[in-house]
């Protein structure tokens, strides 16, 4: 007979594997369809459902928060933009090897402009090491779908999800369209020094909260930031550069590369590891005032 641990263990594996089984059954039918409609789908599906979901009310705490003087009704108009911005992202996941149709030899035919073109050819020909770091802003999954498109080798940091059988499905997605994947979990570390040591190149998401991280300002407010991107340029000496995906209208995207960026130093001419989170932290919030409504607010950025 089965312990009560063993069967609740057993019954979360079959809500998982049941739960797989249905999103990627949903995933496998949206791919059929034109991926124009099903992203224009994916925000309205989005607008329409998430502003009943408890996560709305951490979005609107956070923009109170961060903007303290503005109406309320703006602060709705903004994460209705969220939510839209999310329903599309979503959906152009699934479309990954579609959506992005920049052509080198043809820059202004598809829909995406990237600045930025001189400084991937030169960390792609470049035999040293560097990091670029990015946030949850409009599609961050296609930065490095645009890495590989200039043929810039890139291993991205990310978490996993917690269902094993879909994130093994999604992963495939990800892994046809981008570089090299590193799970954020024990050993991610040391994968990460391996591959600067090597000279090679990283890409890191840095906007979300870590609980373990430095108390730093951001918008003004305390938030906890993961040090590991300085942490790593301090201990390798290497470049940073910052890259941001923006959506525009009518399907279209501007990519930005910028850097490398001139880091904080401390009295030994070391990377300054405080310093320079406070510098990326600032960088990342000018992204922000810039497109509100395009950044991921549903997370507790400032619990500390």
């Amino acid at each position: 007979m089965l312990s009560r641990r063993a069967l609740k263990a057993r019954t979360l594996a079959v809500a998982d594997w049941l739960f797989a089984k249905i999103v990627v059954g949903l995933v496998r039918v949206i791919r059929l369809l034109p991926a124009r409609s099903a992203i224009d789908f994916g925000g309205w599906a989005a607008r329409t459902v998430g502003p009943l979901l408890p996560v709305d009310k951490v979005g609107l705490e956070n923009l109170e928060a961060a903007y303290p003087e503005m109406a309320p009704e703006e602060r709705r108009r903004i994460l209705n933009g969220v939510w839209d911005n999310l329903g599309r992202t979503s959906a152009e996941f699934l479309f990954l090897d579609k959506v992005f149709d920049f052509d080198f030899d043809n820059p202004t035919a598809g829909h995406f402009d990237v600045n930025g073109i001189d400084q991937f050819l030169e960390i792609r020909d470049s035999e040293t090491p560097c990091i670029v770091f990015t946030a949850h802003m409009a599609n961050w999954e296609l930065l490095p779908v645009c890495a590989a498109t200039f043929g810039l080798d890139v291993s991205v940091l990310f978490r996993p999800l917690n269902n094993a059988r879909l994130a093994r499905e999604l992963d495939a997605v990800r892994g046809g369209a981008m570089g090299g994947l590193i799970p954020s979990q024990p050993g991610a570390v040391a994968a990460l020094d391996g591959i600067l040591a090597r000279g090679g190149h990283i890409g890191m998401l840095v906007d979300q909260r870590f609980g373990r991280g430095l108390t730093l300002p951001f918008f003004g407010l305390p938030a906890k930031t993961n040090p590991l991107l300085a942490k790593l340029a301090r201990r390798h000496n290497c470049n940073v550069y910052a890259a941001r995906t923006v959506r525009m209208p009518e399907g279209r995207f501007y990519m930005e590369l910028h850097g490398p960026i001139d880091l904080p130093r401390d009295g030994d001419g070391e990377v300054d590891v405080e310093g320079t989170m406070r510098h990326v932290n600032a960088i990342i919030e000018g992204w922000v005032r810039e497109f509100p409504d395009q950044w991921l607010w549903l997370h507790r950025r400032w619990r500390v």
